[in-house]
């Protein structure tokens, strides 16, 4: 059976989709199965002319946003990219964006495609204050998960939080299933060690949605209350100047270190001892899971798919989002009790081992593959 995973841009840096589909293809081809990898290339601007219509709604009532405009253009570029370098057929075709699901169900009229919704770019967008809730902007974005039910055979997503949010925008939710990520632990080593100060870490992208603000404030508590700790953070983003100076006021740049991007944080978190972040919103929040198989303590804001990997008090705590006062109470918790810190810790990689393993996700799309190879 031939199977192409079609992404949208290359898998350059771990982290959600880039961290998981590279490896689920090596497994499977070990296996002997046939799939390949394929995506646009990022130099890939504005080559596409070809007109197109989507069956569930008119995209032209929403042209001349430049946000939409972009969006309709990127997938034009898809649909012109997949055929200049597509010439063979598949038995199945899984994508992970909605723009690679749409191109292929347009070339590909014939053969099952299978799209994983692995994120919401639109509450991306509205919680980075780029675009307005319930805007143009964000009506044609939701207007999409209508099209795919409608063109795709089957939609997954990553938790079941996101699954009740796309619930919102599709005529029949109950067809839509649930696959979590999925993780090599072979990447994972836990290092033993001793720090006697607690090193906090984070990785994210440097954007409002990730709530760095929070932690900083938070953290700026905690100094405040005499608690001693480094905070990393790992990432790189629009924010970095704006959370720079927070940090400063907040009287903690000296205690915090900034790295910019990162390629394999994965290799660097072992060394610490908790792992933080209070985003606004996560569809499943790859980046905890990651932390937990290096044997990090866990502290989240409970929402999305974190809430899901999270069970507040047995391995990790949860906080409401956007509450420093809270965040920094929890963070006061496994800084000054390092054997809690450990219990949650071991219980959050037990979880992960158990849970969020690649071969369990393995098992699971074989089910949804071959269910479609024997419709085929």
């Amino acid at each position: 059976m031939k199977i192409l995973q079609a992404l949208f841009f290359p898998p350059e840096q771990p982290g959600g989709v880039s961290s998981m589909v590279p490896y689920i293809l090596e497994r499977f081809n070990k296996r002997g199965w046939e799939m390949e990898l394929f995506s646009l290339p990022k130099r890939i601007r504005g080559k596409g002319i070809e007109e197109f219509e989507f069956s569930t709604f008119d995209w032209r009532q929403y042209a001349g946003n430049p946000t939409v405009d972009r969006y309709i253009q990127t997938y034009k570029d898809y649909v012109w990219w997949t055929k200049l370098r597509l010439n063979k057929t598949f038995d199945i075709i899984h994508a992970h964006h909605p723009i690679a699901a749409l191109a292929m169900r347009q070339i590909y009229p014939d053969t099952p495609v299978i799209m994983t919704v692995h994120s919401s770019y639109e509450r991306e967008l509205i919680l980075n204050g780029r675009i307005q809730e319930n805007g143009i902007e964000h009506l044609f974005l939701t207007s999409l998960y209508g099209e795919l039910e409608a063109k795709v055979d089957q939609i997954i997503t990553v938790s079941n939080s996101f699954k009740h949010y796309i619930g919102e925008y599709v005529q029949d939710v109950e067809r839509i299933g649930v696959i979590p990520n999925g993780f090599d632990e072979k990447r994972f080593r836990p290092v033993s060690h001793d720090n006697q100060v607690t090193q906090l870490i984070t990785v994210c992208r440097l954007v409002p949605a990730k709530g760095l603000d929070t932690l900083l404030l938070a953290c700026g508590e905690l100094k405040k209350r005499g608690q001693s700790f480094v905070l990393h953070i790992i990432g790189d983003g629009p924010s970095r100047e704006e959370l720079e100076q927070l940090a400063i006021e907040q009287n903690i740049y000296e205690d915090t270190i900034f790295y910019g991007y990162m390629l394999h944080p994965e290799e660097f978190m072992p060394f610490f001892d908790v792992f933080v972040l209070p985003s606004r919103a996560e569809a499943f929040g790859s980046v905890f899971a990651e932390a937990a198989l290096c044997y990090l303590a866990l502290v989240g804001t409970d929402v999305g798919g974190i809430a899901e990997q999270i069970e507040h008090g047995s391995n990790g705590l949860l906080v409401p989002v956007g509450d420093h006062h809270a965040l920094s109470q929890a963070l006061e918790k496994v800084i000054i009790d390092p054997d809690f810190r450990h219990v949650l810790a071991r219980s959050a990689s037990e979880k992960a081992k158990n849970t969020y393993s690649l071969n369990r996700v393995i098992q699971q799309l074989k089910s949804v593959y071959e269910r479609f190879q024997v419709k085929a």
